[in-house]
């Protein structure tokens, strides 16, 4: 017997026919690559999104196709999306931080036929384009005041490619299995590796980031994704904002503290989200201006760890919430969102701030698993480390052309790549990527843990810690400090501000100063540049 209810696709073009009729006036205020502000509606963003599909369609564009974004968030990027996945085409984002080689081999190895990017990247495009045999057009996201002279293969300011279309079109019926956007992984060896999402897989996702235990968004929050559309499908907040009818502020280029601090306090921002990076170049800010938040309410941090410190500067010192997320390009991409259960509700002070580090528990269509290198599940028991493995309708189960073979074991789990404990109540923390584990004497040293301790204290900028090749105990750690301006830690200092808060044979055998750390195309902390910039260096406890 089957229930009785209508056939109604998950696709995503719902979304923003949703947001048009019932948040129709509702605000999406970019700062756009020319330079000013612009302000549109969910209405009329759908109504030239519509303009996007119809346009697609004549440029011979269809169901299937891929369809390059290399772009900042901005109105034109979001419309753009739902134009594309309208048609049935595929967004996929191309990170513009990757190197040279990796974007070229993404566009050719997705086979994109037409980019869409922003005028910052023309220089780029024009210096890679030879090498991009399967693009026919590109269409730079300005008008044709600001159109640069190009040599780009059918190059086409965007305002004059769209108004070449009525917007008389109708979204195209799919299956909602159908893709609708790729995203290219960093966090792999060899090649980047194609994660394709779902019109299926999205929608379902979106609405997971909207609970309340997760972003929560409602009608009466004003959003600002200062993470990037083509990090991690965006965090999901181009779908996620305009499901619930929120306001979007959308950055564009300018993500230093000082433009993120104006647009916070300018339209009203109740909600934004980044990679720790961000909000430390915010803070610095805060710090060196005395200025304060007055309607941010909170703060989601993903992407890499976020310091317990940066948490306690958001929270007490601005009285701003900060949840800690976690997830993966992979799984659409959250993963789980640190709010309180009420097993914990009861929690203050340096208690409430532990449980703040932790990346939280897995929300509703995540399950979750640690276990041993032979597969065995771990207990949840807050201390047992092993592989954090995942399942869900929104997680991949293969790679674009089925690079990478088999990504799945026996039971449909994905294996992350991280290593983490699960607490009694569900709440996970992440130690370490397997990779970065520090192994001494065949003990485990969460180079994490050391990091957030590190960044901790009153004069550092940012900490990393590797493993350094030891001849008795196989690895030992060492700290890698960027100080703040016009400060001088020292090595005692930072050893002695650490002693006492993690095991004595935890603490980092030496501390190096450097004017910077290296970072991935996401910004996270790029520990095999570290690893082969120390590959020599010798520990002073390095006599057997």
């Amino acid at each position: 017997m089957l229930g009785l209810m209508q056939d109604w696709p998950l696709l995503i073009h719902r979304i923003i026919d949703h947001a048009a009729v019932q948040h129709g006036g509702r605000a999406v205020v970019s700062r756009s690559v020319e330079g000013p502000m612009h302000r549109t509606t969910y209405r009329d963003l759908r109504a030239r999104a519509l303009k996007v599909a119809q346009r697609l369609a004549r440029d011979g564009i269809g169901p299937g196709d891929r369809v390059a974004t290399l772009a900042w968030n901005t109105w034109r990027h979001l419309e753009a999306w739902y134009g594309i996945t309208g048609l049935g085409a595929v967004y996929h984002t191309v990170n513009p931080r990757l190197f040279e080689d990796q974007i070229a081999y993404i566009v050719n190895h997705a086979e994109d036929r037409i980019l869409l990017l922003d005028l910052t990247f023309v220089p780029l495009v024009e210096k890679l384009a030879p090498r991009l045999p399967a693009v026919e057009r590109y269409v730079v996201l300005t008008d044709a005041a600001h159109m640069p002279a190009t040599a780009l293969r059918n190059a086409i300011p965007y305002e004059e490619w769209i108004a070449e279309a009525d917007g008389d079109f109708a979204w195209v019926p799919l299956d909602e299995n159908a893709a609708a956007g790729m995203c290219y992984t960093s966090g792999t060896t060899g090649h980047p590796k194609g994660v394709v999402y779902s019109h299926r897989s999205n929608v379902l996702h979106a609405l997971a980031v909207n609970m309340a235990d997760c972003f929560g968004l409602s009608s009466r929050d004003i959003a600002m994704p200062v993470v990037p559309l083509f990090h991690a499908n965006g965090w999901s907040f181009a779908f996620s904002a305009p499901m619930a009818g929120a306001g979007l502020v959308l950055p564009g280029a300018k993500l230093d503290g000082a433009s993120i601090h104006q647009l916070l306090e300018e339209e009203g921002v109740t909600v934004t989200a980044a990679v720790p990076t961000v909000w430390l170049g915010l803070l610095q800010h805060l710090e060196a201006t005395g200025a304060g938040l007055s309607t941010l309410k909170r703060v989601v941090i993903g992407g890499s760890a976020c310091p317990r410190a940066m948490t306690e500067k958001f929270e007490r010192a601005y009285g701003v919430t900060v949840s800690h997320a976690w997830g993966m390009t992979e799984m659409s991409p959250l993963g789980s969102f640190c709010s309180l259960k009420p097993e914990v509700a009861g929690l203050d002070g340096e208690a409430l701030f532990d449980l703040k580090t932790k990346q939280g528990f897995a929300p509703f269509m995540v399950e979750m698993v640690v276990t041993d290198d032979a597969g065995r599940r771990l207990p949840w028991d807050g201390e047992t480390f092993g592989r954090l493995k995942v399942r869900g309708p929104a997680v991949a189960r293969a790679y674009f052309r089925g690079e990478g073979g088999a990504i799945l074991d026996a039971e449909g789990f994905f294996d992350t790549g991280d290593v983490a404990t699960i607490d009694p109540h569900g709440y996970m923390r992440i130690t370490d990527r397997a990779k970065d584990v520090i192994k001494s004497g065949g003990e485990w040293i969460s180079s994490i843990e050391l990091e957030n301790l590190a960044v901790g204290h009153p004069d550092v900028a940012e900490a990393a810690v590797i493993g350094v090749s030891h001849p008795k105990w196989d690895e030992r750690p060492l700290l890698v400090v960027v100080p703040k301006a016009g400060r001088e830690p020292t090595r005692e200092g930072l050893l002695a501000f650490m002693r006492g808060k993690v095991a004595k044979w935890w603490l980092p055998d030496d501390v190096v100063f450097v004017e910077a750390i290296p970072h991935t195309a996401t910004g996270k902390i790029q520990k095999t540049a570290l690893r082969e910039q120390f590959r020599d260096y010798r520990l002073p406890s390095s006599t057997v």
